[in-house]
């Protein structure tokens, strides 16, 4: 075989390699879309594209690591260790996710978000690398992670105290309605900070502690029937009280 068709035929196989790994790129995408969609539908700072661009970029790093280098090998003098790549991507990783949270006065935010990234990052690393099952039940496990831990909380909280982060459209009073629904329940109001929502500019964020009443779970409940508030949920000491 000639020099030629020896190139053309390393060109083919070269071609058929790359399409061969859409699928890992296809899943990846997918699994990272669907964390980043709960986190924006949640409303935090990094949301559909923060995560998607992360999981992609994550596999197709492991993708270079893995084949990019497969013209190298043999080469005399030239040793290839495809375990450097991750390593970066976890480094890398990390400064994402450290900028992402925010220190402000007694309070954190961000500290899932940033876990939810690094995350995601791994998720796409594992379908870089064909791990398809892994992959997909890690990303099971993180939406059991997040819709079980609101619940945990409520069931471990203790009587007669409550803590919510509570989001509700700006400009329509909508916050002497909620503190009129906590005093109506006999709940007595110990703490109160409210602030501009992160991504939506015409939303506000508030963090309410309550003190005095008997159900935590019926006042939650009330707060979120009243029309405009967006969402309600109990507060977390590790994301600025909110998941």
């Amino acid at each position: 075989m000639d020099t030629a068709h020896l190139i053309l035929l390393q060109t083919n196989l070269q071609w058929d390699l790359q399409l061969e790994r859409l699928p890992e790129l296809g899943a990846a995408l997918l699994l990272s879309l669907a964390i980043g969609f709960e986190r924006q539908v949640r409303g935090k700072q990094a949301g559909v594209r923060t995560h998607a661009l992360v999981g992609l970029g994550s596999a197709l790093f492991m993708l270079v690591s893995k084949y990019g280098f497969a013209d190298l090998l043999g080469v005399h003098g030239v040793s290839l260790d495809p375990s450097r790549v991750a390593a970066q991507i976890v480094s890398g990783i990390g400064f994402l996710g450290a900028g992402i949270i925010v220190f402000r006065s007694d309070a954190v935010r961000g500290l899932t978000t940033a876990a939810s990234i690094w995350l995601t990052a791994a998720i796409g690393m594992a379908c870089g690398g064909s791990l398809f099952v892994l992959a997909g039940v890690v990303s099971a496990a993180y939406f059991l992670v997040i819709l079980m831990g609101p619940l945990l909380h409520r069931l471990s909280h203790r009587k007669g105290e409550a803590e919510m982060q509570i989001e509700y459209r700006d400009g329509h009073g909508l916050l002497r309605d909620i503190v009129e629904v906590i005093t109506q329940r006999r709940w007595r109001i110990s703490r109160l900070r409210t602030g501009s929502h992160r991504t939506d500019p015409g939303y506000v964020a508030v963090f309410i502690a309550a003190e005095g009443g008997t159900d935590p779970g019926d006042l939650l409940d009330a707060i979120a029937s009243v029309e405009g508030v967006r969402s309600v949920d109990w507060a977390e000491d590790d994301d600025d009280n909110s998941s």
